[in-house]
């Protein structure tokens, strides 16, 4: 009778029991979730917010007349020039690699397909303090071309190239690795559409592409920005810490800081600490942009 009775009944029954035991096991006691929340505030308070008002009050605390002393001196200023210098050079590289990188890899298939993609995530596995050195192989005095490069007055290491390299290689991977998987969940069929009504390649790109995938795009220069201002052991090791003339703003901090000059190290990293506030406005910007464009396209569907 039990038996009968169970395989009469309504598969709808069965059914409205599933979500709730799925509900019942998935969903957590209130004192769980504050727990969790409460750790991961703290968590971030101690690891981020302490350390950021930190750098702030240090740089301030001996007043602002210091302050803007120790930005506006000589070393300072040479610093934060080349810094400017060396990520207004790579960030537009960069960009223009990311692009064709991501473009490559999303529409086409081709041999080495894989390799490429293992090589764009190179800078997340190799130490910026090996890159530096193996630039310091390649083009120092004593380098595989160093020779050829005192021939002919040639200057990498210990120089602005020197830097700019090691920037573009810890970079290169930010903007190639917010586009592909874009690109790759968009699928072709746009393109392929624009193909048959007579767009050429370099229409498709500006017309189809580029609209599709520029608030990722955005957010991955954004990123590499940060980086390569921020950048310390690459360019550490191929600048050869000359003062004045290849000391970036991570490396002046250094020195200052070993020089015991407190006030002064902490002000310059108030720049880059700065640097780190803004990235984080303008991620949490196009984010929300991303969602309004989305919002909006769901409303219109």
């Amino acid at each position: 009778m039990t038996a009968s009775t169970t395989s009469l009944a309504p598969a709808g029954a069965v059914s409205s029991r599933a979500p709730r035991s799925a509900l019942a096991a998935t969903a957590e006691p209130a004192w769980v979730r504050r727990t969790l929340i409460g750790i991961a505030l703290a968590f971030l308070a101690f690891f981020l917010f302490v350390p950021l008002v930190a750098v702030f009050f240090e740089a301030l605390k001996k007043g602002v007349d210091v302050y803007l002393a120790a930005l506006t001196e000589a070393d300072a200023l040479s610093a934060i020039k080349l810094t400017l210098i060396a990520a207004a050079v790579s960030v537009p590289l960069n960009l223009v690699f990311g692009l064709a990188a991501a473009w490559c890899i999303a529409k086409f298939d081709f041999r080495g397909k894989n390799v490429l993609l293992t090589l764009i995530d190179l800078p997340f596995s190799v130490s910026p303090v090996i890159v530096g050195l193996i630039y310091m192989l390649v083009f120092g005095l004593q380098g595989w071309f160093g020779e050829a490069l005192r021939e002919h007055d040639i200057k990498i290491v210990f120089a602005l190239p020197g830097i700019v390299l090691a920037t573009v290689f810890v970079t290169f991977p930010f903007v190639a690795r917010e586009l592909i998987p874009l690109m790759q969940a968009q699928g072709t069929e746009q393109e392929e559409a624009a193909r048959v009504l007579g767009a050429n390649g370099w229409q498709i790109f500006w017309r189809v592409t580029l609209p599709n995938v520029k608030w990722a795009l955005l957010y991955g220069v954004i990123l590499c920005n940060a980086r390569a201002m921020g950048e310390f052991g690459a360019v550490s090791v191929v600048s050869g810490h000359i003062r004045g003339q290849t000391n970036t703003m991570p490396l002046h901090i250094e020195i200052l800081y070993n020089e015991y000059q407190f006030a002064a190290a902490f002000a310059v990293a108030s720049l880059l600490a700065g640097l780190a506030l803004v990235t984080l406005v303008l991620k949490l910007l196009v984010e929300r942009k991303v969602r309004a464009e989305k919002a909006l396209a769901g409303n219109e569907a």
